[in-house]
């Protein structure tokens, strides 16, 4: 089993990867983990009951350059509920980089339902055991419109480091 730990302002979220049903998505969430990537990084999106977004951008919404887009896992069985982490990605269903975010709420109609652009969903890669509470907190941080972007928090949502942690 593989956890990850979120290092945020807030306090500590634990992630435990599912690298059996989401494999590839999981390999690549941990290579960006690896490279320090998310260090600096804010959660740029909180919408209460429905999702905190992050993993792309520096304060002031500055976006960083990321490696080549992955083939979406989203028929692997796992449910958008709340406290499950997915892949971010644009319109085009196999567009996931670097992007996540954490399920506040159960989100059904973001889960797969056929392999159509519009049926495809957000693949589930891991589920938080522990830091509900932070979650909790950071749902309801005053947010704003900035640079083109809504839901952005007015003061900036730290992810101050990721660390893997390996557990047999």
């Amino acid at each position: 089993m593989t956890l990850v730990h979120i290092k945020t302002v807030f306090g500590i979220i634990v992630i435990e990867l599912d690298q059996e049903r989401a494999p590839n998505t999981v390999a690549n969430f941990l290579y960006y983990v690896k490279e320090n990537f998310y260090n600096g990084t804010i959660f740029h999106r909180v919408i209460d009951n429905f999702v905190i977004q992050g993993g792309g951008f520096e304060p002031g919404m500055v976006q960083k350059p990321t490696h080549e887009p992955i083939e979406n896992e989203a028929n692997n069985g796992l449910r958008n509920a709340r406290g499950s982490v997915a892949m971010a990605r644009t319109n085009d269903p196999n567009s996931a980089t670097s992007q996540f975010f954490i399920n506040i709420a159960d989100n059904d109609f973001l889960n797969f339902t056929t392999a159509t652009d519009d049926g495809w969903g957000y693949c589930v890669f891991g589920n938080v055991v522990d830091g509900l509470n932070v979650l909790d907190q950071l749902k309801g941080v005053p947010t704003t419109s900035r640079f083109g972007f809504k839901d952005v928090p007015l003061t900036d949502v730290m992810i101050q480091q990721v660390d893997i942690v390996n557990i047999d």
